[in-house]
């Protein structure tokens, strides 16, 4: 069996998020934690304690979106499902997500070819789709291998992870792509970006060329229509095929939360 881990590392100080999200990380060592291990066992004293050693933990500040997670229909809009349901229903926080989204089968779209900030049409989806031989069935999971500077193929948005300049960095997929794909009764996608959506920067730059407020936010909008949910801050999708594994994105259940972090992994089918 081969497992591919598509987790990014949890670290501090990088400055691949706005500011108000970089997670902070408090370590403790197991020097800093002896005087407190006592009190844990009545009558021991630091010196009972092997090396005068305690325990190491850590103490974590961050936000759901902190890392590689799993965005809920909730961190969309409101409400979700109105072209299903008149008027819509409310839309599920991460706990309410259904696990079964998140395992199924795998197929990678690679964009890399495309500069940052091109938005990814229907079409283009379909084409690359029938270039490979995929034909997207009900539960698939498809993953986002995003655009290279200039598109040159190299410099995606993952391998320029832990850099400021990620933020700015690959393609992202429009609201018809989307919608299409979720049609399709595909109900998890994922992107190696930090948004599923062309580079917010970049898109604000459209916005204020077109002042066309359907562009605003429009991949993940989409899920007002028709929930899905998708996974941000993949890593290590150039080592996936196009298709022939099965992906896991199990996520926290944060009650009420508008995300949850987790470990996504990829599992090859056995030859």
């Amino acid at each position: 069996m081969k497992i591919i881990d598509l987790t990014v590392t949890l670290e501090e100080d990088l400055p691949c998020d706005p500011p108000i999200q970089i997670p902070k990380i408090q370590r403790r060592d197991h020097k800093d934690t002896a005087p407190e291990m006592p009190s844990f066992f009545p009558g021991t004293t630091v010196d009972d304690l092997p090396g005068g050693n305690g325990w190491a933990i850590d103490f974590v500040q961050m936000c759901t979106h902190s890392g590689t997670h799993l965005d809920a229909p909730w961190h969309y809009y409101p409400t979700q499902n109105e072209d299903i349901i008149p008027g819509g229903e409310k839309a599920w926080t991460i706990d309410q997500v259904p696990l079964d989204w998140c395992i199924g089968r795998g197929v990678k779209l690679d964009f890399s070819d495309k500069p940052d900030g091109y938005k990814i049409s229907k079409q283009d989806v379909q084409d690359y789709l029938a270039k490979i031989g995929h034909e997207l069935k009900a539960g698939d999971i498809v993953l986002l291998r995003s655009g290279a500077r200039g598109g040159t193929g190299s410099n995606t948005a993952g391998d320029r992870w832990g850099t400021q300049e990620y933020l700015v960095a690959g393609a992202g997929m429009s609201a018809e792509a989307t919608l299409w794909m979720a049609e399709q009764g595909v109900h998890v996608v994922g992107t190696d970006g930090w948004s599923w959506d062309v580079p917010l920067p970049l898109e604000a730059k459209e916005f204020e060329k077109t002042h066309d407020k359907s562009i605003i936010w429009e991949g993940h909008r989409a899920g007002r229509n028709r929930a899905y949910c998708h996974i941000e801050k993949l890593a290590n999708l150039e080592q996936l095929p196009d298709d022939g594994y099965t992906v896991y994105a199990l996520p926290i259940p944060v009650k009420g939360g508008s995300a949850g972090w987790c470990r996504v992994i990829a599992i090859l089918d056995e030859e």
